[in-house]
């Protein structure tokens, strides 16, 4: 800061050092001046502007000094209070567009927030006639007929789920209950919502679970695994097998989701998880939206679960959820 200040106040401290130094031309030339007297009367004018400058530091370069060293964020209380004209100049510079974007970023909340009840408003209200659909659906005594229905009522139904999560992911943590589950039962019920799906494609579910119970919350865990069971039935292929099975390693329970479809390349493998990555081997294909897995991920993390990929291109993909253990859960607001 000292450097500073001296580069700051260069052209005054030069322009005292030029009058001292006229000063004592004028007396080498003008023997009346004195010249003795005229550099005693230099020595003391350097002493008094020393002293001044080092007072004028502590003073002019408090204020800066502050402003270095406070964080870069919108608080104003951390801003320094101005002493002089300048300084207040820059205040206001600093304090007006602050207290704008405030406002401005007060009112953009509240519209966010807005759209974002009105969205889940219209949600809600899109399951009701949806469910009446599932129920006349069912009515229907031509089976293709009904098959192929079901299958597009299970698009528009999991669409919706997908961005029902989706609105309410970033509070997910004020939604979180931790209990123990039982993983057969809520495996029943995302199977059973895929059944015609993966009937209509001839795909198998085989089930194995040694470990039969996790700590987790039911509606967060269930979405995760609609999300995983979605993705494995939609990239399986015809007439293949859907593993799930459940164990315990490393002092953790684990769940995985193994299908025998496609698979994915080496290089796509790392940005599965990215928000709106689709596949650069099938880039044609507009049905993937690249928001199942990344929405999977973002709810496993304030439930603690570890969500990784393993795939070999051509022969499948498996999804293994490994669940924290139970002294883990102490922090996650639920228990």
């Amino acid at each position: 800061m000292i450097r500073k200040f001296l580069a700051e106040r260069i052209s005054w401290i030069l322009l005292v050092l030029f009058l001292q130094l006229l000063a004592l031309f004028m007396a080498y030339l003008d023997a009346d001046l004195g010249f003795d007297s005229m550099l005693y009367y230099v020595f003391l004018s350097v002493v008094i502007f020393g002293v001044f400058a080092v007072f004028r530091y502590h003073r002019e370069t408090k204020f800066y000094k502050e402003l270095s060293e406070r964080e870069n964020n919108f608080d104003l209380d951390s801003l320094p209070e101005p002493d002089s004209p300048f300084e207040q100049l820059i205040d206001q510079s600093i304090t007006h567009p602050i207290e704008r974007l405030k406002v401005e970023a007060a009112n953009s909340q509240q519209h966010l927030e807005q759209e974002k009840d009105e969205l889940l408003s219209w949600i809600h209200e899109v399951k009701t006639p949806l469910t009446t659909m599932h129920l006349i659906i069912d009515r229907i005594g031509d089976s293709q007929l009904k098959a192929e229905l079901v299958q597009e009522w299970l698009r528009i139904h999991l669409l919706l789920d997908q961005q029902l999560h989706r609105k309410r992911m970033p509070f997910i943590e004020n939604d979180l209950y931790i209990e123990e589950l039982d993983l057969e039962s809520l495996l029943t019920r995302e199977i059973n919502m895929l059944r015609s799906w993966c009937m209509k494609k001839g795909i198998g579910i085989d089930v194995g679970l040694p470990v039969r119970t996790v700590l987790s919350d039911a509606k967060w865990l269930a979405f995760i695994i609609r999300q995983l069971l979605t993705n494995a039935v939609k990239y399986s292929v015809y007439a293949s097998e859907i593993q799930i099975k459940s164990g315990w390693q490393n002092g953790q329970t684990f769940l995985q989701v193994k299908d025998f479809g496609r698979g994915i390349k080496s290089k796509d493998l790392p940005r599965i998880f990215d928000k709106g990555f689709t596949s650069t081997s099938q880039h044609e294909d507009n049905t993937a939206t690249g928001m199942g897995l990344y929405l999977a991920k973002t709810a496993a993390i304030p439930l603690q679960i570890e969500i990784c990929a393993d795939s070999t291109y051509g022969s499948g993909t498996t999804i293994t959820l490994s669940f924290p253990e139970k002294n883990t859960f102490v922090d996650i607001r639920g228990m």
